[in-house]
Protein backbone atom coordinates (compact mmCIF):
# COMPACT_ATOMS: atom_id res chain seq x y z
CA UNK A 1 0.00 0.00 0.00
CA UNK A 2 0.81 3.66 -0.49
CA UNK A 3 -1.29 6.60 -0.45
CA UNK A 4 -0.42 8.83 -3.78
CA UNK A 5 -25.12 -24.60 -6.24
CA UNK A 6 -24.94 -28.83 -7.80
CA UNK A 7 -21.88 -30.06 -8.49
CA UNK A 8 -18.76 -28.00 -8.94
CA UNK A 9 -17.31 -27.39 -12.15
CA UNK A 10 -14.12 -28.90 -12.31
CA UNK A 11 -10.64 -27.19 -13.48
CA UNK A 12 -8.91 -28.23 -16.97
CA UNK A 13 -7.31 -31.32 -16.97
CA UNK A 14 -3.94 -30.13 -17.09
CA UNK A 15 -3.98 -28.22 -13.47
CA UNK A 16 -2.73 -31.25 -11.78
CA UNK A 17 0.03 -31.61 -14.69
CA UNK A 18 0.90 -28.21 -14.72
CA UNK A 19 0.71 -27.22 -10.68
CA UNK A 20 3.13 -30.09 -10.47
CA UNK A 21 5.54 -28.36 -13.29
CA UNK A 22 6.01 -25.37 -10.77
CA UNK A 23 7.45 -27.37 -8.11
CA UNK A 24 10.06 -28.43 -10.66
CA UNK A 25 10.94 -25.57 -12.51
CA UNK A 26 10.96 -23.27 -9.61
CA UNK A 27 14.04 -25.03 -8.41
CA UNK A 28 16.16 -24.72 -11.47
CA UNK A 29 17.98 -21.82 -12.79
CA UNK A 30 17.24 -20.23 -15.75
CA UNK A 31 19.54 -18.39 -17.96
CA UNK A 32 17.56 -15.65 -19.14
CA UNK A 33 14.97 -13.04 -17.60
CA UNK A 34 17.14 -12.01 -15.00
CA UNK A 35 16.25 -15.36 -12.92
CA UNK A 36 18.59 -16.29 -9.56
CA UNK A 37 18.36 -19.16 -7.43
CA UNK A 38 17.83 -18.47 -3.31
CA UNK A 39 19.00 -21.38 -1.06
CA UNK A 40 16.51 -23.39 0.91
CA UNK A 41 15.84 -23.82 4.34
CA UNK A 42 17.17 -20.46 5.75
CA UNK A 43 18.60 -20.49 8.88
CA UNK A 44 16.06 -17.96 10.32
CA UNK A 45 13.25 -20.17 9.96
CA UNK A 46 11.96 -23.30 12.54
CA UNK A 47 11.42 -26.38 11.41
CA UNK A 48 7.82 -26.82 10.43
CA UNK A 49 5.61 -27.24 13.35
CA UNK A 50 3.49 -30.60 13.17
CA UNK A 51 0.00 -29.74 11.30
CA UNK A 52 -3.03 -28.90 13.84
CA UNK A 53 -5.83 -28.90 11.36
CA UNK A 54 -8.50 -28.59 11.39
CA UNK A 55 -10.09 -27.82 15.03
CA UNK A 56 -12.91 -29.57 15.84
CA UNK A 57 -16.43 -28.25 14.54
CA UNK A 58 -17.31 -26.66 18.51
CA UNK A 59 -13.82 -24.67 18.54
CA UNK A 60 -14.64 -23.13 14.85
CA UNK A 61 -16.13 -19.65 14.87
CA UNK A 62 -19.63 -20.18 14.72
CA UNK A 63 -21.36 -20.46 10.92
CA UNK A 64 -18.10 -20.44 9.27
CA UNK A 65 -17.88 -23.66 6.52
CA UNK A 66 -15.18 -26.18 8.31
CA UNK A 67 -12.94 -26.88 6.14
CA UNK A 68 -12.26 -29.33 3.46
CA UNK A 69 -9.26 -30.75 4.78
CA UNK A 70 -7.25 -31.77 7.82
CA UNK A 71 -4.02 -30.25 6.76
CA UNK A 72 -5.23 -27.69 4.34
CA UNK A 73 -6.65 -24.41 4.62
CA UNK A 74 -7.02 -23.95 1.01
CA UNK A 75 -8.52 -27.32 -0.06
CA UNK A 76 -11.56 -25.99 -1.76
CA UNK A 77 -9.10 -23.94 -3.87
CA UNK A 78 -8.88 -26.57 -6.46
CA UNK A 79 -12.59 -26.43 -8.16
CA UNK A 80 -14.64 -23.31 -9.25
CA UNK A 81 -18.18 -23.07 -7.61
CA UNK A 82 -21.31 -24.00 -9.84
CA UNK A 83 -22.11 -20.54 -8.80
CA UNK A 84 -19.79 -18.62 -10.66
CA UNK A 85 -20.48 -20.73 -13.87
CA UNK A 86 -22.04 -18.11 -16.18
CA UNK A 87 -19.37 -15.32 -14.79
CA UNK A 88 -17.19 -13.60 -17.57
CA UNK A 89 -13.27 -14.73 -17.57
CA UNK A 90 -11.80 -10.85 -16.76
CA UNK A 91 -9.40 -9.33 -14.53
CA UNK A 92 -10.06 -5.79 -12.81
CA UNK A 93 -7.74 -3.49 -12.32
CA UNK A 94 -8.09 -0.40 -10.03
CA UNK A 95 -5.98 2.25 -11.12
CA UNK A 96 -5.88 4.23 -8.32
CA UNK A 97 -4.12 7.35 -9.48
CA UNK A 98 -6.68 7.39 -12.65
CA UNK A 99 -9.69 6.76 -10.73
CA UNK A 100 -10.38 4.44 -13.29
CA UNK A 101 -10.72 0.25 -13.46
CA UNK A 102 -9.39 -1.28 -16.79
CA UNK A 103 -10.83 -4.88 -17.43
CA UNK A 104 -8.51 -7.05 -19.54
CA UNK A 105 -9.74 -9.93 -21.60
CA UNK A 106 -6.87 -12.73 -20.15
CA UNK A 107 -7.27 -14.71 -23.28
CA UNK A 108 -6.32 -11.94 -25.26
CA UNK A 109 -4.07 -10.01 -23.13
CA UNK A 110 -5.83 -6.71 -24.43
CA UNK A 111 -7.95 -4.04 -22.64
CA UNK A 112 -11.33 -4.27 -23.39
CA UNK A 113 -13.31 -1.06 -21.07
CA UNK A 114 -12.24 1.14 -18.71
CA UNK A 115 -14.92 2.97 -16.74
CA UNK A 116 -14.53 5.50 -13.51
CA UNK A 117 -14.30 3.92 -10.22
CA UNK A 118 -17.01 5.74 -8.91
CA UNK A 119 -14.82 7.61 -6.14
CA UNK A 120 -11.32 8.61 -5.75
CA UNK A 121 -8.75 6.79 -5.43
CA UNK A 122 -9.49 3.16 -6.12
CA UNK A 123 -7.48 0.44 -4.09
CA UNK A 124 -8.43 -2.97 -4.23
CA UNK A 125 -10.84 -5.28 -6.66
CA UNK A 126 -12.58 -7.19 -3.48
CA UNK A 127 -14.96 -10.70 -4.46
CA UNK A 128 -17.92 -11.00 -1.80
CA UNK A 129 -18.11 -13.53 0.33
CA UNK A 130 -20.98 -15.03 -1.33
CA UNK A 131 -18.90 -14.88 -4.61
CA UNK A 132 -21.66 -12.99 -6.48
CA UNK A 133 -20.63 -9.37 -6.74
CA UNK A 134 -17.01 -8.10 -6.78
CA UNK A 135 -16.73 -4.11 -4.82
CA UNK A 136 -13.86 -1.30 -6.19
CA UNK A 137 -12.87 0.30 -2.73
CA UNK A 138 -12.22 3.87 -2.93
CA UNK A 139 -10.97 5.15 0.41
CA UNK A 140 -11.05 9.38 -0.72
CA UNK A 141 -11.88 11.94 -0.01
CA UNK A 142 -10.35 11.06 3.60
CA UNK A 143 -13.26 10.53 5.72
CA UNK A 144 -15.69 9.82 3.15
CA UNK A 145 -15.52 7.14 0.51
CA UNK A 146 -17.66 4.32 -1.66
CA UNK A 147 -17.64 1.15 -3.02
CA UNK A 148 -18.74 0.38 -6.49
CA UNK A 149 -20.08 -3.02 -7.61
CA UNK A 150 -19.41 -4.75 -10.26
CA UNK A 151 -21.62 -7.54 -12.04
CA UNK A 152 -18.98 -10.14 -12.27
CA UNK A 153 -21.43 -11.73 -15.15
CA UNK A 154 -21.56 -9.09 -17.36
CA UNK A 155 -17.92 -6.87 -16.20
CA UNK A 156 -20.07 -3.94 -16.17
CA UNK A 157 -20.17 -1.54 -13.10
CA UNK A 158 -23.35 -0.25 -10.74
CA UNK A 159 -23.69 2.56 -9.11
CA UNK A 160 -21.23 3.32 -6.14
CA UNK A 161 -22.77 4.24 -2.39
CA UNK A 162 -20.65 6.04 0.30
CA UNK A 163 -18.90 3.71 2.72
CA UNK A 164 -16.08 5.39 5.06
CA UNK A 165 -12.63 4.93 4.26
CA UNK A 166 -12.44 1.55 2.51
CA UNK A 167 -8.80 1.14 2.16
CA UNK A 168 -9.58 -2.17 1.61
CA UNK A 169 -11.90 -4.61 2.60
CA UNK A 170 -12.72 -8.55 3.84
CA UNK A 171 -14.96 -10.91 5.02
CA UNK A 172 -15.63 -12.55 8.55
CA UNK A 173 -15.07 -16.06 7.74
CA UNK A 174 -18.58 -16.51 8.79
CA UNK A 175 -20.27 -14.30 6.12
CA UNK A 176 -21.95 -12.32 8.81
CA UNK A 177 -19.83 -9.02 8.30
CA UNK A 178 -18.00 -7.32 5.19
CA UNK A 179 -15.18 -6.25 6.97
CA UNK A 180 -13.88 -2.33 5.95
CA UNK A 181 -10.54 -1.36 6.61
CA UNK A 182 -10.69 2.27 7.35
CA UNK A 183 -7.37 3.02 7.11
CA UNK A 184 -7.09 7.07 7.60
CA UNK A 185 -9.69 6.67 10.87
CA UNK A 186 -7.74 3.65 12.26
CA UNK A 187 -10.97 1.77 12.60
CA UNK A 188 -11.54 -1.85 11.37
CA UNK A 189 -15.60 -1.29 10.30
CA UNK A 190 -18.28 -4.12 10.68
CA UNK A 191 -21.28 -3.93 8.33
CA UNK A 192 -24.11 -5.67 7.33
CA UNK A 193 -22.91 -6.89 3.44
CA UNK A 194 -26.46 -7.09 2.29
CA UNK A 195 -27.86 -3.33 3.52
CA UNK A 196 -24.33 -2.04 4.04
CA UNK A 197 -25.64 -0.71 7.64
CA UNK A 198 -22.76 -0.39 9.84
CA UNK A 199 -23.09 -2.91 13.02
CA UNK A 200 -20.17 -2.22 14.79
CA UNK A 201 -16.64 -0.16 14.41
CA UNK A 202 -13.53 -1.67 16.26
CA UNK A 203 -11.27 1.95 16.90
CA UNK A 204 -7.67 0.54 16.36
CA UNK A 205 -5.59 3.88 16.99
CA UNK A 206 -1.72 1.67 18.32
CA UNK A 207 -2.46 0.17 14.34
CA UNK A 208 -1.41 3.73 12.22
CA UNK A 209 -1.88 2.06 8.74
CA UNK A 210 -4.03 -0.65 9.00
CA UNK A 211 -4.01 -2.92 6.03
CA UNK A 212 -3.83 -6.10 5.01
CA UNK A 213 -5.09 -9.11 7.18
CA UNK A 214 -5.88 -13.08 7.23
CA UNK A 215 -8.17 -15.11 9.76
CA UNK A 216 -6.90 -18.31 11.53
CA UNK A 217 -8.01 -21.67 10.15
CA UNK A 218 -10.40 -21.35 12.87
CA UNK A 219 -11.78 -18.30 11.87
CA UNK A 220 -12.00 -16.88 14.88
CA UNK A 221 -8.65 -14.63 14.85
CA UNK A 222 -7.67 -12.31 12.73
CA UNK A 223 -3.99 -10.96 11.86
CA UNK A 224 -3.73 -7.29 10.84
CA UNK A 225 -0.58 -5.37 9.57
CA UNK A 226 -0.18 -1.74 10.66
CA UNK A 227 2.22 -0.69 7.70
CA UNK A 228 2.92 3.02 9.10
CA UNK A 229 3.68 1.89 12.96
CA UNK A 230 5.81 -1.53 11.99
CA UNK A 231 3.23 -3.26 14.54
CA UNK A 232 0.81 -5.96 13.46
CA UNK A 233 -2.77 -6.09 15.24
CA UNK A 234 -4.46 -9.54 16.68
CA UNK A 235 -8.22 -9.14 17.03
CA UNK A 236 -11.19 -11.61 18.31
CA UNK A 237 -13.40 -11.76 15.36
CA UNK A 238 -16.62 -12.68 17.27
CA UNK A 239 -16.29 -10.21 19.96
CA UNK A 240 -14.54 -7.83 17.89
CA UNK A 241 -12.16 -6.77 20.19
CA UNK A 242 -7.88 -6.33 20.14
CA UNK A 243 -6.55 -9.02 21.88
CA UNK A 244 -2.65 -7.86 21.17
CA UNK A 245 -0.16 -6.00 19.51
CA UNK A 246 2.52 -6.95 17.98
CA UNK A 247 6.03 -5.20 17.56
CA UNK A 248 8.22 -6.23 14.72
CA UNK A 249 11.91 -6.61 14.90
CA UNK A 250 12.27 -3.83 12.55
CA UNK A 251 10.38 -1.00 14.69
CA UNK A 252 8.55 1.89 13.53
CA UNK A 253 10.38 2.21 10.27
CA UNK A 254 8.93 -1.27 9.26
CA UNK A 255 6.33 -1.23 6.77
CA UNK A 256 4.36 -4.36 6.77
CA UNK A 257 1.63 -5.40 4.25
CA UNK A 258 0.47 -8.72 3.19
CA UNK A 259 -0.38 -11.40 5.53
CA UNK A 260 -1.33 -14.93 4.25
CA UNK A 261 -2.37 -18.12 6.76
CA UNK A 262 0.08 -20.92 5.93
CA UNK A 263 -1.87 -24.54 4.05
CA UNK A 264 -1.65 -26.66 7.77
CA UNK A 265 -2.99 -23.30 9.30
CA UNK A 266 0.32 -22.91 11.33
CA UNK A 267 2.18 -20.10 10.24
CA UNK A 268 0.98 -16.35 9.33
CA UNK A 269 3.61 -14.82 6.73
CA UNK A 270 4.05 -11.04 6.69
CA UNK A 271 5.56 -9.18 3.80
CA UNK A 272 7.53 -5.99 4.81
CA UNK A 273 8.47 -3.72 2.05
CA UNK A 274 11.07 -1.53 3.99
CA UNK A 275 13.04 -5.36 5.70
CA UNK A 276 12.95 -6.62 2.16
CA UNK A 277 11.46 -9.91 3.60
CA UNK A 278 8.79 -11.61 5.08
CA UNK A 279 8.38 -12.37 9.01
CA UNK A 280 6.75 -15.34 10.07
CA UNK A 281 4.51 -15.24 13.38
CA UNK A 282 3.17 -18.55 15.01
CA UNK A 283 -0.77 -18.62 14.30
CA UNK A 284 -1.46 -20.36 17.63
CA UNK A 285 0.36 -18.27 20.00
CA UNK A 286 1.39 -14.95 17.68
CA UNK A 287 4.81 -14.89 18.69
CA UNK A 288 7.57 -13.45 16.31
CA UNK A 289 9.50 -17.02 15.09
CA UNK A 290 11.91 -15.49 12.52
CA UNK A 291 12.37 -13.69 8.98
CA UNK A 292 13.54 -14.55 5.46
CA UNK A 293 14.85 -11.98 3.03
CA UNK A 294 12.99 -12.27 -0.21
CA UNK A 295 13.89 -8.73 -2.19
CA UNK A 296 13.34 -5.19 -2.17
CA UNK A 297 9.96 -3.97 -1.36
CA UNK A 298 8.26 -7.05 -0.28
CA UNK A 299 4.52 -6.67 -0.80
CA UNK A 300 1.88 -9.43 -1.98
CA UNK A 301 1.67 -13.24 -0.91
CA UNK A 302 -0.25 -15.41 -2.90
CA UNK A 303 -0.48 -19.38 -2.44
CA UNK A 304 -0.54 -21.71 -5.49
CA UNK A 305 -3.33 -23.44 -6.55
CA UNK A 306 -1.96 -26.76 -5.36
CA UNK A 307 -1.22 -24.96 -1.89
CA UNK A 308 2.46 -26.28 -2.19
CA UNK A 309 4.21 -22.81 -2.43
CA UNK A 310 3.68 -19.14 -2.45
CA UNK A 311 4.28 -16.15 -4.75
CA UNK A 312 6.15 -13.11 -2.97
CA UNK A 313 6.02 -10.18 -4.94
CA UNK A 314 9.56 -7.85 -4.57
CA UNK A 315 8.03 -4.58 -5.37
CA UNK A 316 10.78 -2.26 -5.85
CA UNK A 317 13.29 -4.26 -7.58
CA UNK A 318 10.84 -6.17 -9.31
CA UNK A 319 10.59 -9.35 -8.87
CA UNK A 320 8.87 -12.57 -7.76
CA UNK A 321 10.34 -15.31 -4.62
CA UNK A 322 8.78 -18.53 -4.59
CA UNK A 323 8.58 -20.09 -0.80
CA UNK A 324 8.20 -24.13 -0.83
CA UNK A 325 6.21 -25.10 2.29
CA UNK A 326 7.13 -28.47 1.79
CA UNK A 327 10.85 -27.34 1.66
CA UNK A 328 10.53 -24.69 4.55
CA UNK A 329 12.19 -22.08 2.72
CA UNK A 330 12.77 -20.36 -0.66
CA UNK A 331 13.20 -22.40 -3.93
CA UNK A 332 13.50 -19.66 -6.30
CA UNK A 333 13.31 -15.99 -7.33
CA UNK A 334 12.52 -14.79 -10.89
CA UNK A 335 12.79 -11.10 -12.02
CA UNK A 336 10.19 -9.13 -14.58
CA UNK A 337 12.50 -8.87 -17.80
CA UNK A 338 13.16 -5.14 -18.91
CA UNK A 339 12.21 -4.25 -15.07
CA UNK A 340 9.07 -3.40 -13.09
CA UNK A 341 7.24 -3.22 -10.49
CA UNK A 342 5.31 -6.37 -9.12
CA UNK A 343 2.79 -5.33 -6.65
CA UNK A 344 -1.06 -6.73 -5.91
CA UNK A 345 -2.89 -9.50 -8.23
CA UNK A 346 -4.07 -13.02 -7.92
CA UNK A 347 -3.29 -16.32 -9.75
CA UNK A 348 -5.93 -17.86 -12.57
CA UNK A 349 -8.03 -20.68 -12.11
CA UNK A 350 -6.48 -22.99 -14.00
CA UNK A 351 -3.12 -22.10 -11.40
CA UNK A 352 -1.10 -21.42 -14.12
CA UNK A 353 -0.65 -17.32 -14.99
CA UNK A 354 -0.18 -15.06 -11.88
CA UNK A 355 -1.64 -11.63 -12.85
CA UNK A 356 0.35 -8.75 -11.29
CA UNK A 357 -0.31 -4.90 -11.45
CA UNK A 358 2.86 -3.20 -12.00
CA UNK A 359 2.76 0.04 -9.68
CA UNK A 360 5.34 2.34 -10.64
CA UNK A 361 4.97 1.14 -14.45
CA UNK A 362 0.96 1.77 -15.26
CA UNK A 363 0.77 -1.97 -16.56
CA UNK A 364 0.08 -5.36 -15.55
CA UNK A 365 1.63 -8.23 -16.11
CA UNK A 366 0.48 -11.94 -17.05
CA UNK A 367 3.12 -14.54 -15.76
CA UNK A 368 3.18 -18.28 -16.88
CA UNK A 369 4.58 -19.49 -13.44
CA UNK A 370 4.96 -22.73 -15.02
CA UNK A 371 7.71 -21.90 -17.30
CA UNK A 372 8.68 -18.57 -15.86
CA UNK A 373 7.96 -16.38 -18.67
CA UNK A 374 5.91 -13.19 -19.14
CA UNK A 375 3.21 -13.74 -22.07
CA UNK A 376 2.07 -9.84 -21.87
CA UNK A 377 2.97 -6.41 -20.53
CA UNK A 378 -0.44 -4.76 -20.46
CA UNK A 379 -0.67 -0.85 -20.65
CA UNK A 380 -3.59 0.22 -18.25
CA UNK A 381 -3.91 3.67 -15.90
CA UNK A 382 -1.63 5.46 -13.59
CA UNK A 383 -1.05 3.42 -10.24
CA UNK A 384 -2.82 -0.04 -11.22
CA UNK A 385 -3.01 -1.34 -7.42
CA UNK A 386 -5.23 -4.68 -5.78
CA UNK A 387 -6.25 -6.16 -9.53
CA UNK A 388 -8.21 -9.74 -9.31
CA UNK A 389 -8.65 -12.19 -11.93
CA UNK A 390 -12.13 -13.47 -11.66
CA UNK A 391 -13.78 -16.24 -11.52
CA UNK A 392 -11.58 -18.13 -8.91
CA UNK A 393 -11.55 -21.69 -7.13
CA UNK A 394 -13.32 -21.86 -3.82
CA UNK A 395 -16.18 -22.02 -1.57
CA UNK A 396 -16.22 -18.24 -0.24
CA UNK A 397 -14.10 -15.54 -0.49
CA UNK A 398 -12.61 -13.54 2.82
CA UNK A 399 -12.00 -10.23 0.23
CA UNK A 400 -8.39 -8.70 -0.43
CA UNK A 401 -8.15 -9.33 -4.12
CA UNK A 402 -9.61 -12.98 -3.81
CA UNK A 403 -8.48 -14.69 -0.58
CA UNK A 404 -10.68 -17.99 -1.09
CA UNK A 405 -11.32 -21.11 1.35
Amino acid sequence: MNRQRGHRRRLPHHLGVALAAVVVVAGCASSDAGTANIPTAPATMPAPAAAALPPGPAELLPGMPAPLSPTDVYAANRELSPSVADHRELVYVPNSMSNTVSVIDPNTFRVIDTFPAGGLEPQHVVPSYDLQTLFVTNDLPLGSGSLLPIDPRTGKPGQPFPVRDPYNMYYTPDGRYALVVAEADKSLDFYDPQTWQEMHSLPVPDCAGIDHMDFTADGRFGLASCEFIGRMLVFDVAERRVVKMIDLPGGRSGKPQDVKLSPDGNTFFVADMVANGVYTIDAHTFDNTGFVPTGKGTHGLYVTRDSQQMLITNRHEGSISVWDFAANGLVHKWFVPGGGSPDMGNISADGRIFWASGRHHGEVYAIDIVNWTLLARIPVGKGPHGLTIWPQPGRYSTGHTGVMR
